[in-house]
Order: C-alpha cells, then structure tokens, then sequence
C-alpha cells in the first residue's frame, strides 16, 4: 500500500517514500525535539531526540510511516511491549525499554531508551573483524534468559562471544515464558546498550580493531511478535534467518527463534556476510541440505525419495556446493567443542528435536558464565557482610 504526500508544517513534511523529513530542532508532541536521524528503513525511520519533560534526557524515536501493513506492526509492537515492560519494570531481563509513544500527523511515534549501534553495523563499522567469545557468550545467554525466564506477573575473544549469546538467550527465554514468539531475530534487530569502544591492535590479524566497552544488548522491533494463541502468518523471518518449518510451510512456533540464533552465531564465527546467500526456497532447502546433510521432508513438492528434488550439476547447484560447506568442518578450534555442539543443537532441522532455550541456559557451553558469576556474588556477599549462614550440622 503506498501512502500519499501531505502538506505539513515546515518542519513536518513527508517525502516520496512516505517518511516524515525529520528536520533538527523540529519538536514533536511539543515534548521531543529532534537532534538528528540515526537511519532509515522500511517501516520509518529512527531519530535522536532530546526529552524537554525529562531534564533534556536523549532517547531514541521511531517514527512509523503512514502505510497500514506498518501502522498494524506498530501497534503490534506497542502492546507486546506494554506487557513486557509491565512485568519487568526494573528492566531485569534485557527488554528494549518503551517510555512513550503517540500519534503525531498521523505518523504512530514509539519512544525508546537511547542505545548503541546493532551488531550488524558494529561489525560492518569494524571492517566485519571477528566477535570476541566472551562478548557473544554474555549477549546470548541474556537474549535466551530474556524469551525463556518467566517474569513477576578467526573468532572474536572467546569471553566478547560468550557474553553476547548468553545475553541472547536469556531475553528469548524471557519472551517464550510470557507466550511470545519474536520471528525475526536477526544482527540488525540485536542492539547494543552502548557502542562506545577502545581502538586495539589484533596482533593475529595485523589490522587495529574496535573493542566494545559493554558488550550488552538488546533485542528490538517487536512489530513481527506473536503470542501463541493468535493467528500465525505462514510466513515470517527474514529470509536469511528463516527456519525449514516456514519454509516447507509446515506451521511453526518458538523454535523458529533458536533456528534463527543459530544462523546468527554461524554468521559470528565464520565471519560469512550470511550463512544462506539465497532468495529461493529451493535453493535455501539445498544450501541446509549441503551444509546439514538434510536427507527427508513431508513436503514432497521439494523432495523426491527422501532427497532434494535439486540439480546439482547446474550453475545453481554448482554455487550451493561453493558456498556452503558441512557445519562439522565449519569450526576447527578444538577450545570451542561446546560452541559448535551448542549450535548444531540449534540448527537441527527438525523443529521437535531442535534444543529449547531452557535446555540451552543450561549446555556446558555457559558453565564458565555460571562459575564466574557465582565467584563474583561469593566475593560480593564476603565484601558486605551478607554471606548466607552455614547449615548447621
């Protein structure tokens, strides 16, 4: 559906695209002055703004354009995130935190906490140079915490790496415990808390390269998010991140999100631009087959005796065999044995045997986030008095 140009204020105009031209200075809801445009996408674009009501705070803005499938999404976003910020006021489990939103011009403008860049155009900004290990292990524990936990109501370093996962796990668990599915879990949709970073030499790579300061994040745009029991669109996910079941139009649910985060955590250590360079089913179907030895399906429109109905002598087939390798000898690093297992879990092509994220909190991989933060509690208590007292015997 295509919007249509309006007459607006000086400062409120729409261009061709159906954006609001965001110009600095501009006020919206006479409380929100613009400080500049962070970017732009389909749905709208993101502005920086600062928060007359709230001591001149600065906050992120999302401004929806004025197209009904993205005015739908919005307030879809709007009510998860309502119910998410209800249960979890202090922000305990990582959850973009909504602090207003209203209607201006009819343009639905969302309100958020300012934050950093994504960790895709972190990693586009540091010359698409290796995450650490510990950074993703942290980020994807919280991301699978936060959807699975259940509220009140080369290789980068591997302790950057494990940070950034377990950060990620931790906020899935949180949404999966409250009913939701996010269905677009991607890099551009994982945003850190802060992109402030030192400037370091990689001695391995011979190249300087940007070190996060807080390797936290946050998971981002909700307007896909669906609760269990309302209707589910056949298709969703970005294609690149999109599971077997959506593709084979099986039916899915929560785990196509862990399908989603392992696509992500390939894409982190083999350092790919995507794991899945394709926009057709059928390719996609043989590029898992190449990578996952995919041998069977129900969907006989795309298998032939239990094999993919694929030519593999064409250019096509000639490309998939290029580009996609099997997953056993993606890594070569006998230290990350539990990273690999961690995502081949994640990447079982059937939905039924694939890992959950409550068995993922739990894999050998986030034992050393499990010690470490139990050595640092110890240490805390010890340092104010508050020990536990012993049993006694």
């Amino acid at each position: 559906q295509k919007s249509h140009p309006r007459k607006r204020s000086r400062s409120l105009e729409e261009d061709k695209k159906g954006h609001l031209i965001c110009q600095s200075r501009a006020v919206l809801s006479a409380r929100y002055k613009i400080f500049c445009t962070l970017g732009e996408g389909t749905f709208g674009k993101v502005v920086e703004c600062t928060d007359h009501k709230a001591e001149d705070r600065h906050v992120d803005e999302k401004i929806i354009k004025t197209v009904a499938r993205d005015l739908k999404a919005a307030y879809t976003e709007i009510q998860v995130l309502e119910h998410l910020n209800a249960l979890d006021p202090s922000n305990t489990y990582y959850c973009v935190k909504m602090l207003d939103w209203f209607e201006c011009h009819g343009y639905i403008c969302i309100v958020f906490e300012l934050l950093g860049l994504s960790i895709y155009d972190f990693i586009k900004e540091n010359g698409f140079l290796p995450l650490r290990l510990d950074h993703i292990r942290h980020m994807a524990y919280r991301i699978c915490k936060s959807v699975n936990c259940k509220c009140a109501s080369g290789l980068l370093s591997l302790l950057h790496f494990l940070h950034r996962i377990c950060q990620l796990f931790f906020y899935l668990a949180i949404l999966y415990l409250n009913k939701l599915t996010h269905t677009d879990l991607k890099p551009e949709n994982t945003v850190f808390v802060t992109s402030d970073s030192v400037q370091e030499c990689n001695s391995k790579l011979k190249c300087e390269e940007r070190t996060l300061k807080n390797p936290n994040v946050r998971i981002v745009d909700f307007g896909s998010a669906t609760y269990n029991d309302k209707y589910h669109s056949t298709l969703v996910s970005t294609r690149l991140y999109r599971a077997p079941e959506v593709i084979l139009a099986l039916g899915w649910s929560r785990p196509c999100d862990v399908w989603s985060i392992g696509c992500i955590l390939m894409e982190y250590i083999t350092l790919e631009s995507h794991l899945f360079p394709t926009h057709h089913n059928k390719e996609h179907l043989a590029m898992m087959e190449q990578m996952y030895m995919i041998q069977k399906s129900r969907k006989c429109k795309y298998f032939c005796h239990d094999q993919l109905n694929w030519d593999k002598c064409s250019s096509a087939g000639s490309s998939v065999s290029r580009h996609c390798k099997l997953l056993k000898v993606s890594i070569h690093d006998s230290d990350h044995e539990n990273l690999f297992d961690l995502i081949e879990k994640m990447l079982e092509y059937d939905p039924d045997k694939r890992i959950t994220l409550e068995e993922a909190l739990r894999h050998p991989f986030f034992f050393y986030l499990h010690k470490k933060r139990s050595l640092s509690l110890k240490a805390e208590q010890a340092d104010t008095g508050t020990m536990p007292p012993k049993c006694k015997k």
